[in-house]
């Protein structure tokens, strides 16, 4: 009787969970979406963020922009996850049993990540959209294309939509999911770190030129969207009672 009523109450918050994680998001991503690549809120940014700089590119090569927060920012983040896969890794051994508890989560973790990182770079290759610095408006030589219009035939491939850097910082989102099967109350940090590492990210290529907002978006929507559904998969082998634990604090917090 316990195990059948546990059963039905994990049942209804997972679709619960559904509803608040995986459908909710949906319409604002949409909504966003549209305002920004429909609307020319895409090209508002662009100019605002252009024209502040002499309608010129300044952070291209800036030092901060570019050696930090670009290329330090991506070592950064796969060091963090080298990490985990250390982490994980010593959750086989003996001498680690606390860790051991951590496993799935870790393995959660580590896959979420490079699932995000893959698929972004995957789009990148297919959706053929250019940078801003490559366009006639922003100093470069090549006219506007819209994600769903033809693109001129001899005009060279772009590998811009979604933002590829950006995705480096919303990986973590998965952060939020890996503290709901661990530590719920700590749930929003780890949305904290990913939003935020994101962010700093997606600005400092849009300041270089190399991305819109509506790029940094879908990266944001990509990576959240894969850690929901990862998460709905990796909960299931969470026989530990700390899940059921888990799912229980999550509703009360």
């Amino acid at each position: 009787m316990f195990q059948e009523q546990l059963g039905n109450y994990i049942d209804s918050q997972r679709h619960q969970f559904l509803i608040t994680h995986i459908f909710t998001p949906f319409l604002p991503i949409i909504a966003m979406s549209y305002v920004l690549m429909a609307g020319g809120g895409d090209q508002w940014l662009a100019d605002s963020i252009y024209g502040m700089q002499g309608h010129e590119w300044r952070f291209v090569d800036n030092w901060l922009a570019s050696t930090i927060l670009h290329r330090g920012g991506k070592i950064a983040s796969i060091l963090a996850a080298i990490t985990v896969f250390c982490l994980y890794t010593i959750s086989f051994l003996k001498c680690a049993p606390y860790i051991r508890l951590w496993r799935t989560p870790l393995c959660y973790l580590l896959l979420t990540i490079i699932a995000s990182v893959v698929a972004i770079s995957l789009l990148k290759s297919l959706t053929n959209m250019d940078c801003p610095w490559s366009l006639v408006d922003y100093g470069g030589d090549r006219p506007f294309v819209g994600l769903f219009e033809t693109r001129p035939s001899g005009l060279g491939r772009g590998k811009c939509f979604p933002a590829g850097h950006a995705s480096a910082g919303y990986a973590w989102i998965s952060l939020y999911f890996f503290y709901l099967m661990v530590k719920p109350s700590y749930r929003w940090l780890g949305l904290a770190i990913g939003i935020l590492s994101g962010l700093i990210f997606g600005l400092t290529q849009q300041f270089r030129g190399a991305h819109f907002a509506s790029h940094d978006l879908w990266s944001l929507a990509i990576c959240w969207y894969i850690s929901a559904l990862m998460y709905t998969f990796f909960s299931k082998f969470e026989s530990h009672p700390r899940s059921h634990y888990c799912e229980k604090q999550l509703y009360q917090a």
